[in-house]
């Protein structure tokens, strides 16, 4: 058996980053990673890079067989940089076996076949494993040819002429958005009455109309009840008739990776299958935490980092970080334009009692929509009238995903709206048009 200070399981943002920390301080880490496709986690891998990837080059040029040979480029150098960043370091060793938990302080490493070929343990074990797709269970799923999750939906060697998107979430908005770009036609089959709820109306409106002048056909209150194969491609079978495809993208989400054997500690799961911690990370085990996906909540890889920062604080600093103390947490869905949001919508600060005052800015007002030769988007900013705190905001235009920061920032530091409203900013530019979505 081996002794280290710092065993790490899973390559993603958080493990990887925390595992250089630790190796400053000249412990000595193990990182367990099954797959050598993911040396570096799930977002340089599977998600956010090659998926934005695929998004920009849809953008700028519209060729598929462009788009993705550059994200296989892009890919393939960061995956093999994130593995020679730890593996090439003294105090960090880089295991490409299965792990499975033996005990509390035991984990074994398991090859192919699931032998355990050894045994490690260490002071602090961090959970890293990250989520993977929820397959559904519906009639053909095993048997289709045509059926993909997100990952093999971005390692096709041929563009799909026609695209059936089960389900209506971001990820299906996404890759509806993209593949419409390429000039794919896209169907969206979602099971309930609406996309995106938890957003602003309006907004929602506007982007779902965009996505279908583009090309894209929502069937929303629809069922999928089976695939069948024909030839050259398969026909998804619904409550509200058949559809036929050349690919199938199951996209109705993803579930926490917990496939560690955990029966043999004393770790304890939640009502969605995540690995329950505090507000520390720590499970139920003292000396065992588990950061990003696997531990449930939003799965962004910057949550993962956040995390990271937690337990860095936790194991070698005062131990202040807490998840209740990380802030505000901005989002975008990238689609075309993006929306991006942080904090409460005008429904939920309503809801929550609070008197409001609402700025709405369409994105035809701001000057830099003519030089980005795109008058899409509406742009909201939701204010505590008693206070002059920022409530949050919903923007949906080009650049959204960038200047949502700045709103984070200033709920963050407590500021009035006024600050946002009243500061100069550059010209010709989308975040100056706080100017007058705050001019309320």
């Amino acid at each position: 058996m081996k002794k280290y200070d710092l065993l790490i399981l899973g390559f993603g943002k958080g493990g990887k980053t925390l595992a250089k920390i630790a190796s400053a301080q000249g412990k000595k880490v193990a990182v367990v990673e099954q797959s050598q496709k993911m040396y570096g986690g799930t977002c340089i891998n599977i998600g956010c890079i090659p998926s934005k990837t695929l998004v920009h080059e849809g953008l700028e040029n519209g060729s598929f067989d462009q788009a993705f040979n550059r994200k296989a480029e892009v890919v393939s150098a960061l995956n093999k940089k994130n593995y020679h960043n730890l593996a090439d370091d003294e105090n960090i060793t880089v295991l490409d076996y299965k792990a499975a938990f033996k005990s509390n302080t035991e984990v074994d490493l398991l090859d192919e076949e699931g032998k355990a070929v050894d045994t490690l343990t260490a002071e602090d074990i961090v959970i890293n494993t990250g989520a993977t797709p929820v397959i559904p269970d519906i009639n053909g799923i095993n048997e289709s040819k045509y059926l993909y999750d997100s990952t093999g939906i971005m390692n096709l060697s041929e563009q799909p002429k026609r695209l059936v998107i089960v389900g209506g979430g971001y990820i299906s908005l996404e890759f509806a958005s993209m593949f419409a770009n390429f000039g794919t036609e896209v169907t969206v089959l979602e099971a309930h009455d609406g996309l995106m709820p938890k957003e602003d109306e309006e907004i929602v409106s506007q982007a779902v109309k965009d996505l279908e002048d583009k090309g894209v056909k929502f069937e929303l209150g629809t069922q999928t009840s089976a695939f069948e194969d024909k030839d050259g491609h398969t026909v998804v079978k619904t409550n509200n008739g058949d559809f036929e495809a050349d690919a199938v993208l199951l996209a109705v989400g993803r579930k926490p990776n917990t496939d560690l054997n955990l029966e043999s500690t004393d770790i304890k799961l939640g009502e969605r299958g995540e690995i329950k911690v505090n507000n520390q990370l720590e499970t139920d085990v003292n000396h065992i935490y588990a950061i990003g996906d696997v531990k449930g909540g939003m799965q962004f890889t910057y949550i993962s980092l956040d995390d990271f920062r937690i337990v860095k604080d936790k194991l070698f600093g005062s131990g202040d970080r807490t998840t209740e103390n990380r802030g505000a947490i901005p989002y975008t869905v990238f689609i075309d334009p993006p929306l991006s949001r942080v904090g409460l919508t005008a429904k939920e600060a309503n809801e929550q009692g609070y008197e409001i005052k609402e700025g709405k800015l369409p994105v035809n007002n701001i000057p830099r929509h003519k030089i980005n030769n795109d008058p899409r988007g509406l742009f909201k900013a939701v204010i505590d009238a008693k206070t002059n705190k920022i409530l949050g905001a919903t923007l949906y235009g080009l650049q959204s995903e960038e200047i949502i920061n700045t709103v984070k920032l200033a709920i963050d530091q407590n500021l009035d709206y006024t600050v946002l409203r009243d500061n100069i900013y550059t010209h010709p530019t989308m975040v100056e048009s706080f100017n007058d979505l705050f001019n309320v």
